[in-house]
């Protein structure tokens, strides 16, 4: 049985292991260091939420360099909404980044405040019809060659896998389809058989 941890400091962890149990996967939540270093994990999800928040906690809870180290070493990280933030390499009007482990560049709140929350249905990698939930979404603004783009909603990146790394600006976790966490357990089992 595959273990995957969700980073659980803030925003909308508990949806993401609601739908892992639907898989059969065990969860733990990493609220502080040694919930990561101490458990052997086949990958992690970085839920939606805050990212400047998110961001603040990891450094003050000391789980930013392991968790970063981590996922340079291969660990398959899934980061959605907020945990897309977190691994970019560039925020648009923002000096600051956090991971930083993805080639590419972020903005944030790009379809406005709540009231522009929306939802819609679309094609992600192979996959069609896909539920998707923005909820004051970043966008993808740009991407290096190495990115794969698996998805686009009006013109806009809106989902992407770098090597280990797969990111989506929407909240699969918050519809009933599993397809989204599936192909990221897929691509954990890729890892394990090359």
């Amino acid at each position: 049985m595959k273990t995957i941890g969700v980073l659980a400091v803030q925003g909308a962890f508990i949806e993401h292991i609601h739908t892992l149990n639907k898989l059969n996967v065990n969860c733990v939540e990493i609220r502080e260091k040694s919930d990561l270093t101490n458990n052997k994990l086949d990958g992690i999800i970085l839920p939606g939420g805050e990212s400047t928040v998110i961001g603040k906690l990891i450094r003050e809870l000391d789980i930013f360099n392991p968790l970063r180290q981590s996922i340079l070493d291969g660990l398959p990280v899934l980061g959605t909404c907020a945990g897309l933030i977190l691994l970019a390499k560039d925020i648009v009007n923002d000096e600051n980044t956090y991971l930083g482990t993805m080639d590419i560049k972020v903005r944030r709140n790009a379809y406005g405040r709540q009231l522009g929350s929306f939802n819609t249905s679309g094609k992600f990698g192979s996959l069609n019809d896909v539920p998707m939930t923005f909820i004051r979404a970043p966008l993808i603004e740009s991407v290096s060659e190495n990115i794969e783009i698996l998805s686009q909603v009006n013109n806009h990146i809106v989902a992407a896998k770098q090597d280990n790394m797969v990111v989506t600006s929407f909240h699969p976790e918050l519809t009933d389809d599993i397809r989204i966490h599936n192909f990221f357990l897929d691509l954990i089992d890729k890892k394990h058989n090359i």
